[in-house]
């Protein structure tokens, strides 16, 4: 394949783009492949691409220099379940006092086991 050099014209028009039509900055981040493409799927969903819902979310963090996280993450049902027979036992009365230290901890859990 032959390479032609570039123009004057081709020099000044690539100027002209990437000082005025791409006044962006690229960032690289890492995430997991499954994360990528569900949030992809979920831009092309509400008609936006990914690109602009990061833009959007750093001009937000600029602007308001909070950072939130919603997950909305549900319990799985073994943690429902630990969590419910964690406090019929606080309720039972089935817990460890509060200690002040380590020495204290100990010498209890050796009295209990004895």
């Amino acid at each position: 394949m032959q390479r032609f050099p570039l123009s004057v014209l081709d020099i000044g028009i690539y100027k002209v783009y990437t000082n005025f039509v791409m006044n962006t900055a690229v960032i690289n981040i890492k995430t997991q492949p499954e994360t990528k493409a569900k949030a992809q799927q979920i831009a092309r969903q509400i008609g936006v691409s990914l690109s602009s819902l990061l833009n959007a979310y750093l001009k937000k963090l600029v602007r308001t220099k909070k950072v939130e996280f919603d997950l909305e993450e549900e319990p799985s049902p073994y943690l429902v379940k630990i969590l419910k027979k964690a406090d019929k036992d606080i309720k039972a009365g089935r817990v460890s006092p509060a200690f002040d230290d380590v020495e204290d901890a100990i010498k209890w859990l050796h009295k209990k086991s004895a």
